[in-house]
This record gives structure tokens, C-alpha cells and sequence, in this order.
């Protein structure tokens, strides 16, 4: 396994809608492995393949409080959405900006397991959110999206800012 690098906004590579997995093999296997150390090193509770600059459908996720119940979507495709909610959202692409945003308050999703097996799974509160979070990630899209132009402009400018600094000390 290895850690990947996580792509920063407004990097625009983290606007390249992804592809669908054809075929489910042990690359995307390990490449899921992958994806989950790195989501549990960031630390986060969600990670996009096209968050570490591989435009493939796949997902990973735990909203456990243990961290111990990982989640994997590939190809994953919500059927239904029900009522609304407000909850504050946070990315390992965005780092440091907590903001809130609407989103499905019930969703139902379909996708493929990590051995390429069909699933649905019905989900409400954190989950619903960070399914919905990280399949926008997957069509190109980012939670700052969701925000007014002056605060994604605010937020854009900081995180270039500090990529700057950044660059210059090392």
C-alpha cells in the first residue's frame, strides 16, 4: 500500500469529471487499498480516486467513530434523493475551510463493491452527506461550489497563498 498525494484546490485537475471502472481487478483493488490509507493518514472520513489525480469512479469512506468500517463505491450512482439538510462540510482538497452546504437529507445509491459485486445502500445523516460530497467529486465538482462566489473566492485565494509559502520554504 502507499499513500497517495491529495490534489489542493483550485488545482483544476480536481475538475476532470472521471471515467467508469470497467472491470474490477486487483489495480482498482489496490488501488482502493491505497486510497484508504490514504483517506485514514489525511485523517478524513471520505476520499475521491480523483482527489489523488486518478479519474476513476471509485470511493472510500468511514463514518465510523472507530474507523474500522470502510466503505467502497465504484461506479456508484444515486437513485433517489428525499428531503433536505444543512450540515457543515469539510475536504482533504480544501483544507483548514469548514462551511455549511444543502444537500439530500436521504439517498439511494447504487454501486459496485471492491470484488465488483452490485450493491445499494439506502443512507441518511453523515453518511448521505459524505456519499453525496464525494460522487460530486467524481463529476468535477467541490463542496466550495456549493458556497457564494465571494466565499469560494476568499477561500481560493488563501489556499493559493499559502501554497506559495509553502513552495518558498522548501
Amino acid at each position: 500500500m502507499a499513500k497517495l498525494t491529495i490534489l489542493h484546490y483550485p488545482d483544476p485537475r480536481l475538475r476532470k469529471p472521471a471515467l467508469a471502472v470497467e472491470t474490477v481487478d486487483e489495480g482498482v483493488r489496490a488501488l482502493i487499498d491505497d486510497l484508504l490509507e490514504t483517506m485514514y493518514a489525511a485523517p478524513g472520513i471520505g476520499l475521491a480516486a480523483t482527489q489523488v489525480n486518478v479519474q476513476k469512479r471509485i470511493v472510500v469512506m468511514d463514518v465510523s467513530e472507530e474507523k474500522n468500517r470502510p466503505l467502497v463505491f465504484i461506479n456508484p450512482s444515486v437513485l433517489e434523493r428525499e428531503g433536505e439538510c444543512e450540515s457543515e462540510e469539510g475536504c482533504l482538497s480544501v483544507p483548514g475551510f469548514y462551511e455549511k452546504v444543502e444537500r439530500a437529507e436521504r439517498i439511494r445509491v447504487s454501486a459496485l463493491d471492491r470484488d465488483g459485486d452490485p450493491f445499494e445502500l439506502e443512507a441518511r445523516g453523515l453518511l448521505a452527506v459524505c456519499v453525496q460530497h464525494e460522487i460530486d467529486h467524481l463529476d468535477g465538482k467541490l463542496f466550495v461550489d456549493y458556497l457564494s462566489v465571494l466565499k469560494r473566492d476568499r477561500i481560493r485565494k488563501k489556499l493559493e497563498k499559502q501554497s506559495r509559502l509553502e513552495a518558498r520554504a522548501s
